[in-house]
C-alpha cells in the first residue's frame, strides 16, 4: 500500500483544481452573460451538482466492484480525460440571444470542464476508501480536512496571486497542464491501491445510519450551501461580479469544513448555538428594507462573518454524525446531494418561484429550524426530548420570533414597491414614491414650481435606475444620473447642435435618454434584460414620448455590434449596470476599440463610470490610451428637487475634435495621464487595482 502522504498528496493537489477552476471558468463566461453576477451562482451550481455526481460514481465504484477492478476503471477514465483538454471556452458555443442563460451556462460548463471536474471530485471519496481498506485502523476522515484545505488555499490564491498577473488564456492552459499530472498521478495511485482487509470486512458488517440520521445529513449540507450561495449573491450584486467577492464566502464556507472535520474540537456546540442566535438577529436585522443599503464595509463582514457561523453549526453537527469508514461514501453522497439540493433551489428554483430575493432568509430560516431539531434530537443537549418545559418553550419563542421577522422583512420589502419582477439578471422593482428623495414640493426650487413630484422609480437591487415624474409637465425631464449637467447631458446637447444625431446606447434603464432625442434623430438601445425592455414600454413613458425615433434591441450590447456593420453613431453612450455592478467586459481594450468602429471619426464615447467603491476613469483613460483617444471626466452635484443625482461620465473623443470644444472643456477635467497596468483587456483584468 502506497505512503499515507502519497494519498494526501494526490487528495490535496485535486481539490486544489477543483476549486481553482471555479472562480476561473466564472470570470471566463462572465463577458458571454452580460457581466451579471448570476453567473456565478449558477456555475457554483454546476459544480455542486457535478460534484453530487462525481460521489455518486465512487459511490458506486466502491460498493459494486471489486477492489482491483476499482482502480483499473478510474485509471482508464482518468486518461480519458486528458483528450478533453485545455479547457478553454471556445467562441463558437456563444449565444446570440439573451434567454434562458443559465441552461447556456450549465451546458457550456458541461462540455468545456465536465469530465475532468467529475473525475478530480471523485478523487476524495475514492482515495479514502482505498486508504480505510488497506489495513489501516485510523479513520481517513482526516484527509477531508487536507481536501478542503487544498480547496481553500486554490480560492484565496486565485484573487490574489493569479488573476491580477495571469491572463485568462494562460490561466486555462497552465490548469490544464497541472490537471494531465494529477490525473496521471491518480491513475497510478490507483492502479496500486491493495485488496480490501479483514479491518474492511469487519466493518462493511456495521449496520447503515437510520434514515432520521441520514435525512439529517442531507438537510445540513443543504443549508450550508443555499447559504453560500445565496450570501454570495447579496454581498456581489451591488459591486461588481468579482472573484474576490466570489471566493471570501466559498473560503469561510469550507473553512468550516476543514475546522470541523479536522480531528480537533473547533466546533463546542455551546458556543456556536449562541453565535448562531447572534448572528440570525444580526442579518435578520439587516434585511430590512431601512437597511438594505448599508455601506460594503459593513454590509460584507456581516453577513460573511454570518455565513461563516451558521456553516460552523451545520458542517459541525454533520461532522458529528459521520458514520463508520465501512459507510463512507454513502455519508460524503449524502452531503453532496445535500449541497445540489441547495445550490438549485438559490441558482434555478428561486428565480422561478420568488419576484424578490427571498432565498437568503428562507435559509436563514432553515437554519433556525435545524438548530431546534439538533436540540431536540442530541443526547447531550439540556433540551433532549423536552417538550413542555419553559426554557425549551423560551428557546422555540426566540426561534420562532426569528423566523417572523424574516417573512415581516420580505413583506415590507415587496409591499413597498408596485411591482416586482425577476429573472436571471435581478430583481427589478418599480417604487412610487411621494416625491424625489429630499424633495419638497412646496420649495421655490421645484420644478417649473408644480407641485405634484410623484414619481416612479426603476430599482435594480438598491440601485436607482430611472425615475420619472407622474406629471404631464415633468414626466419629460431627464432624471437620475441623466441631468442637463450630467457628462451625458451636455455631450447630446453640444452634439445636437451640428444636427440630427444618430445615438447608440448601450443599456436602457428607464429610457430616460430618449427624452434628449428631437425630431429626425435615431436613438438605438441595446438591452439585455428583457424585463428591464417590458417595464421601461409598459411602466415608463419616456421612449413612446420621445420625438426621435427609438429602436430597442435585445442582447448584450457588445456581442450585438459585434454582428453588426458599422453603425456611424454620433454619439455611443455605455450605461449598463446591473445593480451597482460593472461588467467588465464593456470597458476592456478591446471593447473600447470595437466601440470606435461604430463611431464617426468625430463621435464622442460616453461611459457611465459612477460607482461607489470602484476608480473607473483611469480605468476607461487606460483602454483608449492605443487609439490616440483623450478623456474628459464630467461630475455633476446633486439636485434632488429635480430627482437629478451625483454622477461621473467619462467622455472619449479626438482632442482636436468634439473634447476641444468649450462647452466640454469648461465641464469637465481632461485624464491627463493613464497607467497602463490599469489597462483592461478581454484575457486580463483586475478590480483590485480599481478600488478606491
Amino acid at each position: 500500500m502506497p505512503p499515507k502522504f502519497i494519498y494526501g498528496l494526490v487528495i490535496f493537489s485535486s481539490a486544489f483544481l477543483l476549486f481553482q477552476v471555479q472562480p476561473m471558468m466564472g470570470k471566463m463566461l462572465l463577458p458571454w452573460f452580460g457581466g451579471s453576477a448570476g453567473v456565478w451562482i449558477v456555475c457554483l451550481l454546476f459544480f455542486q451538482v457535478v460534484l453530487l455526481l462525481g460521489y455518486l460514481y465512487a459511490h458506486a465504484l466502491v460498493r459494486r466492484f471489486k477492489a482491483r477492478s476499482q482502480g483499473r476503471i478510474h485509471a482508464a477514465l482518468l486518461l480519458c480525460s486528458l483528450l478533453t483538454l485545455p479547457i478553454l471556452p471556445r467562441n463558437a458555443l456563444k449565444s446570440a440571444t439573451p434567454f434562458h442563460p443559465a441552461l447556456h451556462i450549465l451546458g457550456l460548463l458541461f462540455v468545456t470542464v465536465g469530465l475532468p471536474y467529475f473525475l478530480l471530485s471523485a478523487t476524495s471519496p475514492l482515495l479514502q476508501a482505498w486508504y480505510a481498506r488497506g489495513g489501516e485502523r485510523a479513520a481517513p476522515y482526516r484527509f477531508y480536512a487536507v481536501s478542503n484545505l487544498g480547496s481553500m488555499l486554490a480560492l484565496v490564491s486565485y484573487p490574489l496571486l493569479i488573476e491580477p498577473w495571469i491572463g485568462n488564456s494562460h490561466q486555462g492552459k497552465g490548469w490544464s497542464w497541472a490537471c494531465a499530472a494529477v490525473a496521471i498521478g491518480c491513475a497510478a495511485l490507483a492502479l496500486s491501491a491493495g485488496r480490501a482487509t479483514g479491518a474492511e470486512a469487519e466493518e462493511a458488517g456495521a449496520a447503515s445510519p437510520e434514515w432520521r440520521v441520514q435525512v439529517l445529513w442531507l438537510s445540513l449540507a443543504a443549508c450550508g450551501s443555499a447559504l453560500l450561495l445565496a450570501v454570495t449573491h447579496h454581498v456581489t450584486q451591488n459591486l461588481a461580479a468579482l472573484p474576490l467577492l466570489w471566493v471570501i464566502p466559498l473560503a469561510l464556507y469550507l473553512l468550516s469544513f476543514i475546522l470541523c472535520f479536522g480531528g480537533r474540537e473547533w466546533y463546542r456546540q455551546g458556543v456556536f448555538l449562541r453565535l448562531l442566535g447572534l448572528a440570525l438577529g444580526s442579518m435578520a436585522y439587516a434585511l430590512s428594507p431601512s437597511f438594505m443599503s448599508l455601506p460594503l464595509k459593513v454590509s460584507v463582514p456581516l453577513f460573511c462573518g454570518g455565513l461563516f457561523v451558521c456553516c460552523m453549526f451545520c458542517h459541525g453537527e454533520l461532522a458529528a454524525l459521520k458514520p463508520l469508514s465501512a459507510h463512507l461514501t454513502s455519508f460524503y453522497l449524502m452531503c453532496a446531494l445535500g449541497g445540489a439540493i441547495g445550490a438549485l433551489f438559490v441558482a434555478l428554483l428561486a428565480p422561478w418561484l420568488f419576484s424578490g430575493d427571498y432565498e437568503l432568509r428562507i435559509a436563514l430560516a432553515c437554519c433556525v429550524v435545524l438548530a431546534l431539531v439538533v436540540l431536540h434530537r442530541d443526547p447531550t443537549s439540556p433540551f433532549y426530548q423536552a417538550r413542555w418545559e419553559l426554557p425549551w418553550l423560551l428557546v422555540v419563542a426566540v426561534a420562532a420570533a426569528i423566523i417572523v421577522s424574516f417573512g415581516v422583512t420580505a413583506r415590507e420589502e415587496a409591499t413597498g414597491a408596485r411591482l416586482m419582477v425577476r429573472n436571471f439578471y435581478g430583481v427589478l422593482r418599480v417604487v412610487d414614491q411621494d416625491a424625489p428623495n429630499g424633495a419638497d414640493s412646496k420649495g421655490a426650487g421645484s420644478p417649473s414650481n408644480a407641485g405634484d413630484l410623484r414619481c416612479a422609480t426603476l430599482m435594480n437591487g438598491t440601485i436607482d435606475h430611472g425615475l420619472q415624474f407622474r406629471s404631464p409637465a415633468l414626466r419629460d425631464l431627464p432624471t437620475t444620473y441623466y441631468g442637463p449637467a450630467s457628462g451625458i447631458g451636455i455631450t447630446l446637447k453640444t452634439a445636437g447642435a451640428a444636427g440630427p444625431l444618430n445615438v447608440g446606447l448601450i443599456g436602457l434603464g428607464a429610457g430616460t435618454l430618449a427624452t434628449y432625442g428631437r425630431q429626425g434623430d435615431h436613438y438605438k438601445f441595446y438591452e439585455i434584460n428583457p424585463l428591464v425592455a417590458e417595464l421601461a414600454h409598459r411602466e415608463f413613458s419616456f421612449l413612446r414620448d420621445s420625438a426621435a425615433s427609438v429602436e430597442v434591441v435585445l442582447g448584450d450590447g457588445r456581442q450585438s455590434l459585434e454582428r453588426e456593420a458599422p453603425q456611424g453613431f454620433n454619439v455611443l453612450v455605455v450605461d449598463a449596470f446591473s445593480g451597482d455592478s460593472i461588467p467588465v467586459h464593456l470597458i476592456t481594450r478591446e471593447a473600447l476599440g470595437l466601440y470606435f468602429q461604430h463611431l464617426k471619426p468625430n463621435g464622442v464615447l460616453a461611459v457611465h463610470v459612477s460607482n461607489r467603491y470602484l476608480n473607473l476613469p483611469p480605468v476607461v483613460a487606460a483602454g483608449v490610451q492605443s487609439f490616440q483617444k483623450e478623456v474628459v471626466v464630467v461630475k455633476n452635484p446633486d439636485d434632488s428637487r429635480r430627482g437629478v443625482y451625483r454622477s461621473t461620465w467619462a467622455l472619449v473623443g479626438s482632442p482636436a475634435g468634439f473634447l476641444g470644444k468649450a462647452e466640454i472643456e469648461r465641464a469637465g477635467t481632461i485624464l491627463a495621464d493613464a497607467n497602463p497596468r490599469l489597462q483592461w483587456t478581454d484575457d486580463y483584468s483586475s478590480l483590485l487595482k480599481a478600488f478606491k
